[in-house]
């Protein structure tokens, strides 16, 4: 039979309140007596129950982290290290992945809501200028702290942490430049998207800033999909004028471009130069060392998580907003070369 609040009381000698007060840390307890119901428990073996003590206490020792793909390893290594934070602090988290949807989105922070969770990490799918008023509505009535994590919700001010998408972007773009190429492809990501729409920015003002102009051919939209980075690398080598260089903006869309150009028979570098965004260890695995500019994730997801717990800690009413922004590191494996 479990052993209840009622039976420590009975041992303890003490009221019911009195024990609850020692569990839940809250309200004067004399230290004899402290010490008298902590014998009690160890004797007893007692074990308390979360969800009664989250009835409680109205919350939980829980945290919630949306994310929109959890099978991309960028978002793989942001939840690591959320998990490493969250563990020192004995935190549990829910997950929810949303497949880049948004009703998914909405529907995971509903959901949450009614858990008593303690705060919120997410990286939002919906672009800074389309989210509707239920969502909004949704946001504001959580009544937790939300940390961002390399997204951005207009109307709100939240805390965050991000990355220099502009920085990482140019310097890859300049290492290309160094090795001699002048016509250099990007395939973006999805351009409703704030690190789309920078990283693009880094592109052209490493461009301006060498005298090479920007033509618009050079520029392939894309999604952060595979497919979309497939299409546009075969796009790419139907050109009469075609680029040295293909800039891709995602460790997703990498894998269809290199899958587009081992369809054509292209070498890289000897017949392509090729630089993604975002680490590629499926293809470094295979023997594929592709550059790249690498976010540092698992930092990312530690600095979130601390954030949120720092957020929790501040009992005053006014909540100190901090937003960090990450350095990207260029890390050169050889497919950036010029043949």
């Amino acid at each position: 039979m479990a052993v209840t609040i009622n039976d420590i009381a009975k041992a303890a000698g003490v009221s019911r309140t009195t024990v609850s007060r020692v569990l839940n840390d809250s309200g004067y307890v004399k230290e004899e007596t402290r010490e008298k119901i902590v014998k009690a428990i160890k004797e007893l073996n007692y074990t308390p129950s979360a969800i009664a003590r989250s009835l409680s206490t109205n919350k939980t020792n829980t945290v919630g982290v949306i994310v929109p793909e959890i099978n991309n390893p960028f978002f793989g290594e942001i939840i690591k290290g959320i998990s490493q934070v969250a563990d020192e602090h004995n935190l549990n988290i829910i997950l929810f992945n949303t497949d880049d949807n948004r009703e998914k989105e909405l529907k995971a922070l509903q959901l949450l809501k009614g858990q008593r969770i303690q705060g919120i990490i997410i990286t939002p799918t919906y672009p800074e200028d389309k989210f509707n008023s239920e969502y909004l509505n949704t946001l504001e009535n959580l009544g937790i702290p939300v940390v961002l994590i390399d997204g951005h919700v207009n109307y709100f001010n939240f805390s965050g942490v991000f990355i220099d998408h502009i920085k990482g972007a140019f310097e890859g773009t300049w290492a290309f430049i160094e090795e001699g190429h002048k016509k250099i492809a990007i395939i973006t990501g999805d351009m409703d998207s704030r690190p789309a729409r920078d990283r693009l920015t880094g592109y052209k003002k490493a461009l301006v800033m060498n005298d090479i102009s920007i033509e618009e051919k050079y520029i392939f939209y894309g999604d952060y999909s595979h497919e979309s980075a497939y299409e546009a690398t075969k796009k790419i080598l139907k050109m009469d004028d075609r680029p040295t260089a293909i800039f891709v903006m995602s460790n997703m869309m990498i894998l269809g471009c290199m899958k587009a150009l081992y369809e054509e028979g292209i070498r890289v570098p000897e017949d392509m130069a090729i630089m993604g965004f975002d680490k590629i260890d499926s293809l470094n695995i295979i023997g594929m060392n592709i550059s790249f500019i690498n976010a540092p994730t698992i930092e990312m997801g530690r600095t979130g998580m601390e954030l949120l717990i720092d957020n929790l800690n501040n009992k005053s009413n006014k909540k100190e907003i901090k937003r960090i922004t990450l350095l990207p590191e260029l890390v050169l494996k050889g497919s950036e070369k010029q043949m």
